[in-house]
């Protein structure tokens, strides 16, 4: 069984004059494919401080979802992570969740002894 994870940047506050965006609300999901689905999911809120007089600033009409979780994956850096190791660990965590979840199905019924008369 397959576990897929799917980052999404579901809405972001900005000020009007520059479009510089100082909140985004992000989640990620992990899924199994099987029947029946499971899943465990994270999701916060960033709080950013952005400056546009800095030559990296991208106004909010510019911004592609892709530029937004790299300030995500950025904000999630436990000690000296990249970006990309602090979201294949956030990941990991996610999808041993949902494993833990399937592993589980797997060994357990429920149901009553006296049903199968």
């Amino acid at each position: 069984m397959a576990i897929t994870n799917t980052w999404s940047v579901q809405d972001m506050q900005r000020t009007d004059a520059d479009g510089a965006v100082f909140l985004v609300y992000w989640s990620m999901i992990a899924q199994s494919d099987g029947d029946p689905a499971y899943s465990a999911s994270d999701g916060g809120k960033l709080r950013t401080e952005p400056d546009p007089s800095d030559p990296d600033f991208i106004p909010y009409a510019d911004l592609t979802e892709n530029d937004v979780l790299g300030w995500v994956y950025s904000s999630l850096i436990v000690d000296d992570e990249t970006a990309d190791e602090a979201k294949a660990r956030t990941e990991a965590f996610w999808t041993a969740k949902v494993q833990g979840q399937i592993d589980k199905a797997a060994t357990t019924e429920s149901g009553v002894p006296w049903a199968a008369e």
